[in-house]
């Protein structure tokens, strides 16, 4: 793949992480605003030295501009913005991260799943600070959450997660490809009435990616199909799930997607770039409420060749 339309999973966050253990033993000892004021050095030499993600940035914010009409700020707010999401996973998972200035949003739809026993599927996405449904799932026993991940790339933050509390490694679940077992794993753990949760905003892992082509933020972009795929295997109620944080507190949205999905055999390319469609308006809507807010530092407008979508595959 070229430079330009580099995967996001072989962008390695190596040397940020290690500047983000130094910032956070700062936020620990001196507090926030500490934390700030020498985040923006560290941010600057990683903006300068890291040409790919800082062109990605400045290509999404052109983009929401020009698609809500708003000025917005440059580069270096975005990826502080970045810096400030890592340190709450930081404080969340080391137990210094207020959970009482989190506000939920459409929560009783989780609640009264779990106490029918129903479980179901939550697409996410790459907005906010999605950490803190999995720390509310720690708070609240009657729901339980499986996180499918691919986390090879960023093994030096989770390991850095892991070393502030073990349980930040527990209930993930590495998926490069959805293999016959784990979709019986799943179906088991929702039957269960328990919740798999999957990112809707990244391509797959893979030389041919199964995705539809729809429109996002006034361009076509390619959206993975492998969540909608996976929600008509499960037949189980899917709900999209969106965090940002605004005017310093964090929110997290639930939302209702489907009771169920059925792929017909007929027109199955169609269905799928239908579901995703409608996931991707649901996240340019949260995401122009908060734009700095969507993490993904890679041209995601890029369609290496994809002259069409490939969806049934």
């Amino acid at each position: 793949m070229s430079a330009r339309g580099l995967h996001w999973a072989s962008l390695n966050e190596f040397s940020f992480v290690a500047g983000m253990r130094f910032l956070f033993w700062i936020c620990r000892v001196f507090g926030r605003w500490p934390f700030r004021l020498v985040l923006y050095p560290v941010l600057a030499w990683y903006v300068f030295t890291k040409p790919l993600p800082r062109r990605a940035s400045r290509e999404y914010l052109r983009r929401v501009a020009a698609h809500s009409g708003r000025k917005l700020p440059g580069v270096l707010r975005h990826f502080a913005a970045f810096g400030e999401s890592i340190l709450d996973k930081m404080l969340l998972w080391g137990g210094l991260y207020n959970m009482d200035e989190v506000a939920l949003h459409g929560a009783e739809l989780m609640a009264n799943a779990a106490a029918a026993g129903r479980g179901g599927l939550l697409i996410c996405s790459h907005l906010g600070n999605m950490e803190l449904c999995r720390v509310l799932s720690r708070q609240r026993r009657d729901i339980r959450i499986t996180v499918l991940v691919h986390t090879r790339h960023a093994q030096a933050f989770n390991d850095m997660l892991a070393s502030l509390n073990p349980e930040s490694a527990l209930n993930l679940v590495q998926v490069t490809e959805m293999s016959p077992a784990t979709a019986m794993m799943l179906a088991e753990r929702i039957a269960r009435g328990e919740f798999v949760v999957i990112a809707g905003d990244r391509v797959p892992v893979s030389p041919n990616p199964r995705v539809a082509v729809v429109d996002f933020l006034g361009a076509p972009a390619a959206f993975p199909v492998g969540p909608h795929i996976l929600a008509g295997i499960l037949q189980c109620p899917v709900y999209l799930v969106f965090s940002v944080r605004r005017n310093g507190r964090a929110h997290v949205y639930f939302e209702a997607f489907r009771d169920s999905v059925r792929v017909p055999r007929k027109d199955r390319d169609g269905a799928l770039a239908q579901l995703a469609g409608d996931y991707a308006r649901r996240l340019e809507h949260h995401a122009l409420q908060a734009p700095l807010e969507w993490f993904n530092f890679y041209d995601f407008w890029h369609l290496p060749e994809l002259d069409s979508p490939d969806a049934p595959r």
